[in-house]
């Protein structure tokens, strides 16, 4: 049985998944093999989002790029490669955090979506606050996030938690299981 509506894949980004990167989520190796289970009960009906750097930060990113200058990469930059292949399947790439916008509302329509991904903290927190604000049903896959840190990755998990019923909070079995 294919789970109702979509799966988000956000970030599997190798800036994310390599050790040696500043902004290497710690458990990245550890929610691929959920992730992917995921996808192949989804089939069809996955997205995955990239972040990538802008070519010319303004406003308050030029603060932030000063403190990550490593990251002013451009787009076809392997930093900024997905880890994983697409096969075919949609990549929404945007210079924010947050990835819920026109452009991936064009693909999922009002859901639902199931949310996975890094940094629970960042990325994906930034992505699934504003769905569910624009009244998409979400439901997080806790065990297929990791964050910056264990801790990072538990607070981001609790904030979402308070959006219930806006957000639910689940588990790669619960979603496998129907």
């Amino acid at each position: 049985m294919t789970p109702e509506g979509w799966l988000v894949v956000v970030d599997l980004q190798r800036v994310f998944g390599d050790p040696g990167s500043p902004w290497a989520a710690p458990r990245f190796a550890e929610v691929r093999p959920p992730i992917h289970r995921l996808a192949d009960a989804f089939g069809e009906r996955v997205v995955f989002t990239r972040f990538l750097a802008p070519a010319e930060p303004i406003g308050a990113w030029q603060a932030y790029y000063e403190q990550f200058a490593f990251a002013l990469q451009p787009p076809d930059s392997a930093l900024y490669d997905l880890v994983d292949d697409p096969a075919g399947r949609p990549v929404v790439s945007a210079t924010t955090f947050g990835k819920w916008g026109p452009d991936l509302a064009a693909v999922v329509g009002g859901g639902p979506l199931t949310v996975t991904g890094v940094a629970t903290d960042c990325c994906v927190i930034s992505t699934v606050l504003p769905a569910a604000d624009a009244g998409v049903p979400v439901r997080v896959v806790t065990d297929a996030c990791a964050g910056s840190t264990d801790d990072d990755h538990d607070r981001a998990i609790r904030v979402m938690s308070l959006y219930a019923p806006l957000v639910e909070l689940t588990t790669t079995a619960q979603v496998l299981g129907g």
